[in-house]
């Protein structure tokens, strides 16, 4: 598999923010988002084999793992094949996915969190919608909000979708493109079923660090 980086921090996001947690981040992407902020992922990492990531990750001493990208589901059968491997060994495994591959056939033991793309990251007409159908209640949907039209149309989508009765839904406020405290206000006002969620990483750490 082609692996651009492996490193441990404090998990950032979703309800594991705060957690230590090892990563495993894949290389390449088959979306450009206006605010992604991975983009070295696209096209920088090393082939590795499976059980040499699985190794990497033993070292590092932490039972959270979160399998991430770039885009994970480009590889796929890799994929498919470490989270088994963790899972097996009694890890507790995330994979974060931007929601455009099929994630019917994931393993039921992890946890998925599709990151669904807002008209704001230029690619909300990526999305495969079909893939609400498959969230369990352990999943988490994560919507990165840029501006008042993105939050709009994201309480669209959960209402629409029922999303709030399935899974987790996350609403994050795009760093440095919305005020956090602008959306909290929203959702507040709303009264929406939703779980505000910050990028912790990017306060403790520098916004444009990378490997943490």
């Amino acid at each position: 598999m082609k692996v651009c980086e492996i490193f441990t921090s404090i998990q950032g996001e979703s309800t594991y923010a705060g957690i230590p947690c090892v990563f495993v981040r894949l290389s390449g992407c088959n979306l450009r988002c206006t605010y992604c902020d991975t983009r070295y992922s696209y096209e920088e990492g090393e082939k590795l084999a499976v059980d040499d990531v699985m190794k990497r990750v033993e070292q590092a001493g932490r039972r959270l793992v979160e399998i991430t990208g770039g885009e994970p589901l480009l590889q796929k059968d890799d994929t498919d094949q470490l989270s088994r491997m963790l899972l097996d060994a009694g890890y507790a495994v995330l994979i974060e996915t931007n929601g455009t591959f099929p994630i019917g056939a994931i393993d039921r033991r992890v946890t998925v969190i599709i990151d669904v793309k807002t008209p704001g990251s230029g690619m909300s007409e990526r999305i495969d919608v079909t893939n609400f159908e498959h969230l369990k209640t352990t999943d988490e949907v994560k919507f990165v909000i840029c501006d008042r039209n993105d939050y709009l149309w994201a309480k669209n989508i959960i209402e629409k979708r029922g999303l709030s009765g399935r899974c987790t839904v996350l609403f994050s406020p795009a760093f440095g493109l919305l005020e956090p405290r602008k959306l909290a206000e929203w959702i507040l006002e709303d009264r929406i079923n939703v779980r505000f969620n910050l990028q912790l990483h990017k306060y403790i750490f520098r916004p444009d660090e990378r490997m943490v």
